[in-house]
């Protein structure tokens, strides 16, 4: 699979399945934009890292929750690049407690980056794909947005919708050649699940049939594979990575 002279946006590429994506995009010759909030050091480890396997992108940090961020963001690499190929939407947080103990500040945040900053940059984005009449757009959501989990309310609803909207986006873009898909990773070896306790993780690993924990790379290949051209005839779907956590 060849990528070369496509520009792909990731957002929340600083880090683990972010990361991953960025470092496999760059390797099949795309141009990688990589967006991060806060997290400097990281991105820049990250871009390093891209440049040291002969990829090539640049750090793009703003906040995907605050529209007028992301746009003007995308209207820089439009104008430096002149188009955008493929939109991974990555970023996202968690804020883990029950409903009733769930402060209404936290609740926001994370449906604010998670499914508002899916949306603000699918909506900054697909306005050139539509001129360009082509374009990748895959949405990271989760199993927990499918089969739901207790103390993770505002991360569940949030990751269902992604799952709505990526839906409703394939059937609006498809006539324009933009085909939009999910992957929903199950339990993945990451900084954000390293914070479970060990219990939690015991009984995540007993209910996953390949009696393992996915890598930030087995999704990063699932994602590589739908923005390349043998996925041309795929949209409107949700490509589990959970090694049968949920079927």
């Amino acid at each position: 699979m060849d990528l070369k002279g496509q520009i792909a946006l990731v957002t929340g590429g600083s880090r683990g399945i972010g990361r991953a994506v960025v470092l496999t995009l760059g390797r099949l010759g795309a141009e990688v934009m990589i967006n991060y909030r806060e997290n400097q050091s990281a991105a820049e480890e990250a871009l390093k890292q891209l440049l040291t396997e002969r990829g090539s992108g640049q750090l793009y940090p703003f906040d995907v929750a605050v529209e007028g961020q992301v746009e003007e963001a995308v209207k820089k690499i439009v104008d430096r690049h002149k188009k955008i190929d493929i939109l991974v939407n990555n970023a996202g947080i968690t804020s883990d407690n029950l409903l009733v103990r769930l402060k209404s500040e936290d609740w926001d945040r994370v449906i604010g980056v998670n499914l508002r900053g899916t949306i603000h940059c699918t909506k900054a984005v697909c306005r050139g794909m539509i001129r360009e009449r082509y374009g990748r757009i895959v949405n990271l959501t989760s199993v927990v947005g499918q089969r739901g989990n207790a103390g993770q309310s505002a991360y569940a609803a949030s990751k269902a919708g992604i799952i709505g909207f990526t839906k409703a986006m394939a059937r609006e873009l498809a006539t324009r050649g933009i085909t939009v898909n999910a992957v929903a990773p199950g339990f993945i070896d990451t900084e954000m699940t390293a914070k479970l306790s060990s219990k939690i993780q015991e009984e995540f690993l007993h209910s996953v049939p390949l009696g393992r924990f996915g890598t930030c790379e087995d999704v990063a290949e699932a994602v590589s594979f739908l923005v390349g051209p043998g996925a041309g005839y795929i949209t409107g779907q949700v490509i589990n990575v959970n090694g049968g956590l949920y079927m």
